[in-house]
């Protein structure tokens, strides 16, 4: 329907970019197709007389992986041969330069023009400027920037009328490369290149009866003078009816900002805001879009009620640790009869632990119980061969702070685990990421006398930041590799696998994610054997070490490792590359998982990779999700019925009033954790629905009804599509309310790009 320029915008980090993209009166160039390529690294292939007769041709709207160069990591050129047209300046209305567009490079760029350098990692730099390989140890976080370089027109770099040579010297650090947006382009720079929109730093304020926020326009343009308009309007996802609009036309002098105040009624909905600027003084006029958030679950009640998983699982004489969960008023005592000999409840914090020396299945009937009322229900306790029994949920540092993570930031998160009731509805892990280790090319000294890893300055107590995360009641997970080296550079297990997990055991590790990484340079080939060989390593040293780590192995779906994953000893797997929060990947990613589903169960489960919900970034820079909120129902429902791992990969002290209530629907994160164990598959398609349905426990369905289109769409859903035709009851697991049946068959209303989440039963 339209392109959301959030994406561009949460680049920036604050102010929303401006994006190339949009309709435009003044001429352009567009410069994504004709690109020659070559992998390897040499400065004379910037030279505009090279011969790239002999290089391939290549696409810029996807990665090298994409096209055949799978797994290549390292340097690589790009190079396109292009007459700049003198029209282009003669016929601008502002004569104020080139805007040279390149898109989203992955991870690292130095760009030319015709053999002299304009620009590094999205930085404008001077003819002199060094030409080395420094720019390779930036932010990685550097792939989601939009390479917008701007000349001035008498810049000797531009051939006017002639052919120019745009060559790219990229670096991949690791995962996809190279050019991959698809949205390049040469223009006149216009107000459009001046005149920002700043819809991000600020969320909606939810209100009693509505939503409020306040956006910024500015004009960075230290001459000019912005006469044009704008016209600010929000629409009903649903119906398309206005609800609210507002016109602007008073000038924005150069270098000044105004703030504009957004109230509008809240709805059951979205509502989707088009703030769109018209430019007389260049006759230009873009827009940007966004969508309102709208909140579906009704708030818990204070008489408590019982989350989490109904079921666990412990290996004999292992350390234990389980917390029951409830939401409801504090203070709740919590009480359990039939543990296991060896386990003893807080009753204070519901936390069990100690250690249970004999197998068996024991049926343990835990309550909760405050001045209001009581809630109980029966806990599995499983002490045998498996862990792991439902999808590990909980939090990574990936997502959010990427290499910028610290023991601040990861204690902030569990505190706000607590502290805004997230461990109240289940969530359990704490998990590191990369980052935590000495970096590969640092002088000082990674690991001590004995073999041990040494931790980096950011984590000077790995055992104190454990027993802070235990004794909250939540589990504590870190990141290695394989490899020499992580895929941030970072020092990894390589032939001291033992040392590491002696390390994971005395710090009180409980999960390890162990990415594939620098392992590429170890294996022989993409064999199954070299695909297993290092993760049956470390699933030996795991188990020698003396208590229980869930083993998530991150190797990208290579070799179908769904297949195998299990007998390499692996508890979950990534099935795929990283994901982005664009509707783009997540929806590739989630609606892909279809192969996988007859190998995910009780103590396996395929891994699509985290969240990307809240506040993400990659670190330090963050921005909200450019996922809209439909879109954000989309992603957790279908983790959900996938029986995903739910790994939050947020600022967890951002968290706003939807992505919140987004996270601690115990119903749907009931699916998710379902004891059965089945993943979902697609059962059903009409038009832009798609219909996805698992078996729960007990014999009721999850059912997931998604739009992949751009307009809502309605569907009649008939339960006997879904494989249980004498279904008596459907509830709406989002709003929590039963709905009514017509004529044997639920008449559903489908966002665009969302979702309708139903629980059936007999």
């Amino acid at each position: 329907m339209f392109r959301r320029v959030l994406c561009a915008a949460a680049a920036a980090g604050v102010m929303a970019a401006l994006s190339a993209s949009l309709c435009s009166a003044q001429d352009k160039v567009p410069l994504n197709s004709a690109w020659k390529f070559i992998t390897g690294d040499n400065l004379d292939y910037a030279r505009p007389g090279f011969d790239d007769s002999r290089w391939k041709s290549i696409r810029v709207d996807k990665s090298w992986e994409d096209q055949g160069y799978d797994p290549y990591d390292g340097f690589a050129w790009y190079r396109l041969r292009i007459v700049i047209p003198a029209s282009l300046r003669d016929r601008a209305r502002l004569k104020d330069g080139l805007r040279i567009h390149l898109g989203k490079i992955n991870n690292f760029d130095q760009s030319f023009l015709n053999g002299h350098i304009i620009g590094i990692n999205g930085k404008l730099v001077p003819d002199v400027a060094s030409i080395d390989n420094e720019y390779t140890k930036a932010d990685p976080a550097l792939w989601d920037l939009d390479r917008v370089y701007v000349l001035p027109f008498n810049d000797q770099r531009i051939l006017w009328g002639k052919e120019n040579v745009i060559a790219v010297r990229v670096f991949d650090e690791g995962g996809w490369g190279g050019m991959f947006s698809g949205d390049q382009d040469l223009q006149p720079v216009g107000f459009r290149d001046y005149v920002s929109l700043d819809y991000v730093s600020e969320p909606f304020v939810f209100l009693q009866d509505g939503l409020k926020k306040t956006v910024r326009v500015s004009n960075s343009s230290k001459t000019r003078v912005f006469q044009g308009t704008l016209t600010a309007n929000a629409v009903s996802a649903m119906d398309g009816r206005e609800v609210w609009r507002q016109d602007y036309q008073e000038p924005l002098q150069a270098g000044s900002k105004r703030a504009i105040e957004v109230v509008l009624p809240r709805l059951d909905q979205s509502c989707l805001i088009t703030y769109e600027f018209a430019s007389p003084q260049d006759g230009d006029h873009w827009a940007f879009h966004e969508s309102t958030p709208y909140i579906l679950t009704p708030a818990p009640r204070e008489t408590p009620r019982l989350t989490g998983a109904r079921i666990v699982g412990e290996r004999p004489g292992k350390p234990f640790l389980h917390s029951i969960t409830a939401t409801g008023r504090k203070p709740i005592v919590f009480s359990g009869s039939g543990l296991p000999p060896g386990l003893m409840l807080d009753s204070g914090t519901g936390i069990i632990t100690g250690r249970a020396s004999k197998a068996g299945e024991y049926r343990v009937n835990v309550s909760a119980k405050n001045a209001l009322g009581a809630d109980a229900r029966e806990l599995r306790i499983v002490i045998g061969d498996n862990i792991a029994l439902t999808p590990p949920i909980g939090w990574n540092s990936w997502n959010a702070w990427g290499l910028s993570v610290d023991a601040e930031k990861v204690k902030a998160s569990a505190r706000v685990y607590v502290e805004k009731g997230l461990r109240d509805h289940g969530w359990t892990y704490i998990n590191i990421d990369d980052g935590w280790e000495i970096k590969g090319d640092d002088p000082r000294a990674k690991r001590d006398a004995t073999g041990r890893i040494i931790t980096n300055e950011k984590f000077p107590d790995m055992k104190a930041l454990g027993d802070a995360i235990h004794a909250m009641g939540l589990k504590f997970g870190i990141y290695s590799s394989p490899g020499p080296l992580t895929c941030g550079g970072y020092t990894a297990s390589y032939q001291h696998e033992d040392k590491d997990t002696e390390s994971y055991a005395g710090w009180g590790i409980d999960y390890l994610k162990y990415d594939w990484c620098s392992y590429d340079k170890i294996a022989k080939d993409r064999s199954l054997t070299e695909l297993k060989q290092p993760y049956l390593l470390m699933r030996k040293n795991l188990d020698a070490a003396g208590r229980d780590i869930v083993f998530s192995l991150c190797q990208y779906g290579m070799g179908k490792v769904w297949e195998w994953g299990a007998g390499a000893g692996g508890n979950l797997w990534r099935t795929t590359d990283d994901i982005t929060d664009t509707w783009e990947s997540m929806s590739k990613i989630g609606f892909g998982q279809t192969e996988e589903a007859a190998f995910a169960g009780p103590g396996h489960w395929n891994d699509p990779d985290m969240l990307v919900v809240g506040w993400v970034g990659w670190g330090p820079s963050l921005h909200p999700t450019r996922l809209s909120p439909d879109e954000q129902y989309t992603h957790i429902s279908l983790w959900s019925l996938l029986a995903a791992p739910l790994l939050i990969g947020c600022d967890l002290e951002r968290l706003d009033p939807f992505t919140l209530n987004l996270l601690t629907n115990d119903e749907v994160l009931a699916v998710d954790q379902d004891p059965l164990g089945k993943q979902a598959v697609p059962v059903a398609k009409s038009g832009d629905i798609q219909v996805w349905a698992r078996n729960l426990e007990g014999g009721s369905k999850a059912v997931g009804a998604f739009n992949l289109g751009s307009q809502t769409a309605a569907y009649m859903l008939d339960p006997s599509a879904v494989g249980i035709k004498d279904a008596k009851a459907a509830r709406d697991l989002w709003r929590q309310k039963n709905l009514q049946w017509t004529d044997g068959k639920l008449s559903l209303h489908v966002p665009a790009h969302g979702v309708v989440l139903l629980r059936l039963s007999r």
